[in-house]
Formats: C-alpha cells, structure tokens, sequence
C-alpha cells in the first residue's frame, strides 16, 4: 500500500509534465482526430472511383447484382462517404454524417457479403466507435437536440453514453489482435499490456493514458504489418492491406478524440474526481 501511495505522486507528475509539453499541440488535435477518423472512408472513395469497372464486375458477377442497381449502390457509398465526410471534418451537422458513414458501413457489409467475415466485422465496429465518439463531441458543443422524438435527455447525459459506447466499441480492434496470429512471449507481453490499456480505456480509468498507449501501438503495428506500398500494385492482397491500414488510422483517430475529450462521466477518472 505504501509503494502505491509513494507511486502516485510520480505518476502526477509525469502526467503534468506531459500536458505541459503537449499543450501546444492540444488545439489542432481535434482537427488531426476528425481527419484520421474519416480517412477510410475518402480512400474508400478514391478505390472505388479509380477501379470502377472491376467494382462492378465484382457486385454483378460475384454479388448477383442486376446493372444499374450495381452503379447506383457504388454512386450513392461514393458521394455519402465524400460528403459526410467534409461535414464531420467541418463539424457540420455531425449526426447526418455519422449517420451516413454508419449507413455506409452497413451497407457495403451487407452488398460485399462481409456481414459475417469476423475480421472485418470487428473492425467496422472499432470504426463506428470511434464515429460515436464524433457525435459525443458534437452533442458536447451544441445544446441543440439530435433527435427531437427521443426521451428528453440533456446533451451531457447523451454524449456520455455516446463516449461510454464509443470507448467500448474502439477497444474490439485491439482485443482481435491479441488472439491472431502464431504465441510467441514477445506477442504475449505485448497482449497482457494491451489487455490492461484496453479494460483502462473501456472502464475509463487513466483513459486517455491508456489511448495513447494503444495509439502507439496501432501506429507500430500499421506500419509493419499493414505496409501496402511495399507491394506490388498488381500483388492480390494490396487492396485488403492497404484498406486495414486506413481503418486502422481512423480507429487511431478515435481514440485521439477519446484523448482530446476525456472519457465521459460514466468512468472511472470521471468518479474520482469527487
């Protein structure tokens, strides 16, 4: 009991010192937060544009698609995700775009036929944590009510349930990664300081301690294994690997906002405070 009261102090002050070096950095870590959050998505868009024939081919002949329904499926994800897109970055009418990237996700799981592939799965619910925790930022600026037919909750009470699903959500990405792939000790020590970053971040406790540890550790692991300019552009899984490398950037981005808002009342920190 005694080394954890005399750890306490140090680790105040380690904290204090971080956010004084920080701090320059501070006001344009939202902006930074929103820009990998989306950025997914305007790749997505890009991809799509740029293999359009081989995106039809895929929905017609492997999806059973009829024509037309195949070009009006890829128009409308295109100019959702490009317009939902500018606004979240703009933090314009943030619900519509969240609502649309969610729409998005949804509906190229289901006309892909990656509803049930565990893999992406759990990577489109990382992502739609980190969108829920662009919407808990919105309700946290605005006093204005979302969805006026819901129960009246104030807009505190909203974007901290928002921020508590969010912070769920954001962590499944990391926890998927723990059980893939060969044991070795180096992975197994890697996975138990993950384990312990991931239940901080879902509980709320040291929470944006515990993001940046995971944001860390994202950035490493995007680099070494989701390293799709290293391939050939011809090479079958360029694409697959290049799109985990960007969904990875965006579940980065959420967690950045977790760092930039705090983890919400329903934490923890939050509880400590009184």
């Amino acid at each position: 009991m005694s080394s954890l009261h005399q750890f306490k102090p140090f680790a105040a002050r380690v904290e204090d010192t971080v956010d004084r070096i920080g701090s320059p950095l501070k006001p344009y870590l939202p902006v930074l937060a929103r820009f990998l959050l989306v950025v997914t998505f305007l790749e997505d868009s890009l991809r799509i544009v740029s293999q359009w024939d081989d995106q039809l081919w895929y929905l017609e002949k492997h999806r059973g698609m009829p024509w037309g329904v195949s070009h009006s499926f890829l128009l409308v994800n295109v100019l959702t995700m490009l317009v939902c897109s500018v606004m979240a970055m703009a933090q314009k009418r943030t619900n519509l775009a969240v609502g649309g990237l969610f729409a998005v996700i949804v509906s190229q799981s289901i006309g892909y036929g990656l509803l049930f592939d565990f893999a992406f799965f759990i990577r489109n619910l990382s992502v739609m944590g980190g969108l829920l925790m662009l919407l808990a930022e919105g309700y946290a600026k605005s006093r204005k009510s979302y969805f006026p037919g819901l129960p009246n909750l104030s807009e505190t009470d909203r974007s901290t349930y928002l921020q508590l699903g969010g912070r769920v959500l954001l962590v499944l990405l990391f926890i998927s990664l723990m059980f893939a792939g060969e044991f070795t000790l180096l992975r197994a020590a890697v996975s138990v300081v993950g384990a312990v970053a991931c239940l901080g971040v879902a509980v709320g406790f040291k929470a944006k301690w515990s993001a940046l540890f995971l944001i860390m550790f994202l950035s490493l692991f995007n680099v070494v294994m989701n390293n799709w300019w290293s391939l050939h552009h011809t090479h079958p899984q360029r694409d697959y690997i290049k799109y985990d490398f960007f969904q990875t950037l965006s579940i980065m981005g959420g967690f950045l906002l977790l760092v930039n808002l705090g983890p919400g009342g329903i934490s923890v920190d939050e509880k400590k405070k009184y």
